[in-house]
């Protein structure tokens, strides 16, 4: 099975993957930035909800390249292309809703749908074609053919590497929901923000 693959690698190998995951996941991305506006609009429960739903986006990537999809997306730039745009555009038009949103109501953020958040973490992850190329350069830096079946390391990884990067969102989302109470709630400005940081997302998602 895939844990005892995953048990045949040694330690210092494993330390190794572990160590390069964790700096990335806590570097900040589009998917930290995305948690961590769910948070600042919305409180410290839509932050989580949301690094929740970023992590289930990470499982899809994870599932593509575990079965050879990724490298087929990755081998034609057209199709990244298309998802990079629908992606940017599903970051633009949260942010139009989140500046037309107006004041913030405790009641209204109380009330947030938990799979609708869920589903908006996951989104923004599944529109960002990054995930797959990174995927696809990473994982298998770590696979050694004595370890087993190579598919069930890249899936192990994966999995280990979601984990790791849904608890360090869902950090990052509930230190936004907690800075989105401290900077206050008069006059929508919460709202705005929240917007701003979306746009950039977008923007930041189409350029770079």
């Amino acid at each position: 099975m895939i844990w005892d693959t995953i048990a045949n690698f040694p330690a210092q190998q494993l330390i190794a993957f572990m160590a390069g995951a964790l700096v990335l996941n806590f570097a900040p991305g589009q998917d930290v930035f995305f948690a961590s506006a769910c948070g600042i609009q919305n409180g410290p429960r839509a932050g989580a909800l949301a690094g929740l739903g970023v992590g289930l986006g990470v499982t899809f990537h994870v599932v593509m390249a575990t079965i050879g999809l990724g490298a087929l997306v990755a081998a034609h730039p057209e199709a990244l292309v298309a998802i990079k745009f629908a992606g940017a555009g599903y970051l633009l038009w949260l942010a139009w809703k989140s500046w037309n949103a107006g004041e913030i109501d405790p009641r209204a953020r109380a009330a947030s749908s938990t799979w609708n958040i869920i589903r908006r973490g996951a989104l923004s992850n599944l529109l960002n074609p990054k995930p797959v190329l990174f995927l696809l350069a990473f994982l298998p830096q770590f696979t050694r053919p004595e370890f087993g079946p190579i598919w069930q390391q890249i899936l192990g990884l994966g999995l280990m590497f979601m984990a790791s990067g849904t608890l360090v969102t869902i950090g990052y989302g509930l230190v936004g929901g907690f800075a989105g109470a401290v900077i206050g709630k008069r006059l929508g400005i919460v709202n705005r923000i929240a917007a701003v940081m979306f746009a950039g997302l977008a923007l930041r998602l189409v350029w770079k």
